[in-house]
């Protein structure tokens, strides 16, 4: 049995990791209420600019079709964005995207495709670095910090724009981590290129031919409205996705803390119990040996 001394250690330097888990699940609570903010609120026009490039590309079809959204017409090469956090102490989170990349790294290799991967995040750097040297393109460390903007999607979407015109890639899919709630978080692939809506299905709205049967002319034509607005909806949707990684990042990490509060009281308690039997052990000894001696008197 481990010494008073040591029990005593052991306790301050749990109940040292207790203040610091309380303090990191109060900071994460405070940055998440804005992160929740900023990721709800960049979803309607998200949401609202892919109906209505879906909607326009309806209306295109033969060679006139830009490239952001005909695509090479081949699915050899496959570019997959990664984004994960700088920071670790947030749980699965970051752990939960790597194992579906890989999973679909593997899905894609398997089928004889060329897989190529750009790792948003300190975390996904490291795990793509380690396993997969060979097919790490570009990598962002520190790029969130210490929120997203929009000029951070920028730079990472004008290096997937400069790969594709260079014929680097034929499909380029997304990877983050969707807020759901501070408890959740889900892992959602969005492809990118070439452009594929999932939300077009809703008439009425930016379509062709509206509720009534009128139908829309542009000014100018569908593939010059496409050509400008494909390459903003790549850094929206980069954007949107950062805004969502982080917002999870701090739910995940409010959570994991909060966990490791709660598993630390628990051991100090456990700990605390011990040592007051050990101590009462010894008092219990200490009394015997002087109530022996006084007797041997």
């Amino acid at each position: 049995m481990a010494s008073l001394k040591d029990l005593k250690t052991r306790i301050s330097s749990v109940q040292s990791t207790r203040r610091i888990t309380s303090a990191m699940k109060m900071v994460a609570a405070a940055k998440l209420k804005r992160a929740q903010e900023a990721a709800e609120a960049a979803r309607p026009f998200a949401e609202r600019m892919e109906r209505m490039l879906g909607s326009l590309a309806a209306g295109v079809t033969g060679d006139g079709a830009p490239k952001l959204l005909a695509g090479t017409g081949d699915d050899q090469t496959h570019l997959l964005v990664v984004v994960t956090s700088d920071r670790g102490l947030c749980g699965g989170f970051n752990g939960s995207i790597t194992r579906a990349v890989k999973r679909r790294i593997e899905a894609l290799t398997s089928q004889g495709k060329t897989v190529k991967v750009i790792a948003i995040g300190r975390k996904g750097v490291a795990v793509m670095r380690r396993e997969y040297r060979d097919k790490l393109v570009a990598s962002y460390e520190e790029l969130m910090k210490p929120a997203p903007a929009f000029e951070q999607a920028d730079e990472v979407v004008a290096k997937i724009v400069s790969m594709f015109e260079a014929g680097e890639f034929d499909v380029c899919t997304l990877y983050y981590n969707k807020f759901i709630s501070a408890l959740t978080q889900e892992v959602t692939p969005l492809q990118l290129i070439p452009f594929s809506n999932v939300g077009s299905d809703d008439k009425g709205d930016e379509g062709e031919v509206s509720e009534s049967g009128a139908a829309y002319e542009f000014e100018p034509n569908e593939e010059e409205i496409l050509e400008a607005l494909l390459p903003k909806n790549l850094s929206v949707q980069v954007f949107r996705s950062m805004l969502e990684s982080f917002a999870s990042e701090q739910g995940a990490r409010m959570t994991a803390m909060d966990n490791a509060t709660r598993n630390a009281g628990d051991m100090i308690n456990s700990l605390s119990i011990t040592y007051n039997r050990a101590r009462q052990a010894q008092i219990t000894k200490e009394l015997i040996e002087i109530i022996s001696g006084a007797e041997a008197l």
